[in-house]
């Protein structure tokens, strides 16, 4: 096997390649990742077939992890878009802190629907509303805009069961109740972070709202919209039945080690959680449409499924050749003295999603970079986990498709578009790893 020198510095040309091949040259991710693994395993030595098996372990390991929970949570997600739970939702959150503050609303609907739903659906699903709001308040859009996008942005980067965090959570072997209070937390001021710069440096940017709706009609549009309680439940029981594990699993064992202890260590498996909030979800659903729920509405989230696990596995296909090469004794050598800490898995994810674009690609990449040399560095996994999403936001651009989605939805130019939205993802990312930075001299 090669020298950990020249094994980080053929790292550093495969993740060259995987920026060319999937930003500049649109190849499919899955194909790169794949690819990369095979060429990245045979050049630093490993054995061919030895090769196939640890692209095969690692792929069919990340499946084991999170396949499941990547499928269910899609399913749930579907679920509260199609039953109009997303706006009611919102419209909850619009009469807590009134119409006035529009942009703030937009800002909190957007860090709660981006939990189980992916940005670009969620700010497709509450555009209407965005632009109606905007026009009903008298505020500009990309006021609006830049305040509903960098609210998803926060939660679909830093809490599962979004894909991204889900799988650097499973790669770094960090405790997911963890990962998601410290995600909770940090995706505040994150989120935040992306409203002040929103109401500070986009409202100098005037775009008028293209409504064809009022906000009332969009609602009417629904019918009657699901009870708040109902349509929040999906969310809040598994993250609570999560999170609840892992008290129940803490070593003082509050709640001792037999029994209710075992009952909770059950129903706050992420498997187990998701499927109960799929079953709330279920819940939401009119008499009349459950049969289309349960064909089309699951088979839809099924097949939206497909391509995030795909691309998730052969990340994890990646990270296995890079568990098994000589990486990590190098890092242990030559730069455990560097006073990086947290801020490395930060930065190189930071690197990965400005230069091509994916934000799941650069969490998933960057979590097989790093699980190798955790423990050399020191670092608490879940707090990585956040670090590495608090990266995957800076920047997004043009190689982004979630740019577009913003951008082409709110009728914004694209030099705009530069000027106030993809600084704000900078803003927003800056803030999150400032936030993990100061929780990580507590753990």
């Amino acid at each position: 096997m090669v020298s950990g020198s020249l094994a980080l510095l053929f790292l550093l040309i495969a993740v060259a390649v995987i920026i060319v091949l999937t930003g500049r040259l649109k190849v499919h991710a899955f194909l790169v990742l794949i690819g990369v693994a095979f060429v990245y395993g045979m050049a630093i030595g490993i054995p061919g077939l030895d090769v196939i098996k640890l692209v095969k372990s690692g792929f069919g390991g990340t499946l084991t992890n999170i396949g499941i929970v990547i499928v269910v949570g899609t399913i749930m997600g579907t679920i509260l878009e199609e039953t109009g739970a997303a706006l009611a939702m919102t419209e909850s959150i619009l009469k807590l802190v009134g119409k006035k503050r529009a942009p703030l609303a937009m800002n909190i609907a957007g860090y709660v629907v981006s939990i189980p739903v992916f940005c670009d659906s969620g700010y497709v699903i509450l555009n209407p509303l965005n632009k109606a709001l905007a026009k009903e308040s008298g505020t500009s859009m990309s006021v609006m805009a830049v305040a509903l996008a960098t609210g998803l942005y926060a939660t679909h980067v830093m809490v599962p069961p979004t894909p991204g965090p889900l799988a650097a959570a499973a790669a770094l072997n960090a405790d997911l109740g963890k990962v998601i209070v410290f995600g909770v937390l940090v995706a505040i001021p994150a989120a935040l972070a992306g409203l002040l710069w929103a109401t500070k440096v986009a409202k100098k940017y005037y775009i008028e709202p293209d409504v064809s709706e009022s906000y009332s009609d969009i609602v009417k549009k629904y019918g009657k919209l699901p009870s708040t309680a109902l349509s929040f439940l999906p969310i809040v029981v598994p993250l609570l039945l999560i999170f609840m594990k892992t008290v129940a699993e803490y070593p003082t064992k509050p709640f001792g080690k037999e029994g209710f202890q075992k009952l909770l260590s059950f129903l706050g498996d992420p498997v187990v959680a998701l499927i109960i909030g799929m079953c709330f979800a279920l819940l939401l659903v009119r008499k009349g449409e459950f049969k289309t729920a349960i064909s089309d509405w699951m088979s839809k989230g099924i097949k939206d499924s497909a391509i995030i696990l795909v691309i998730t596995a052969a990340g994890g296909s990646f990270g296995a050749i890079l568990a098994k090469s000589p990486i990590a004794d190098f890092i242990k050598t030559n730069m455990t003295a560097l006073p990086l800490g947290v801020l490395l898995p930060f930065i190189i994810s930071a690197a990965l999603k400005t230069a091509q674009g994916s934000s799941t690609v650069a969490i998933v990449t960057t979590s097989g970079i790093i699980a190798p040399m955790l423990a050399t560095l020191g670092l608490d996994p879940a707090l990585t986990v956040i670090a590495i999403g608090a990266g995957a936001m800076v920047v997004s651009h043009a190689n982004d498709s979630y740019f577009w989605v913003v951008s082409q939805f709110s009728n914004m130019p694209v030099n705009t578009a530069y000027k106030v939205y993809t600084s704000a993802t900078a803003a927003e990312g800056v803030v999150a790893m400032i936030c993990v930075t100061i929780l990580s001299f507590f753990m």
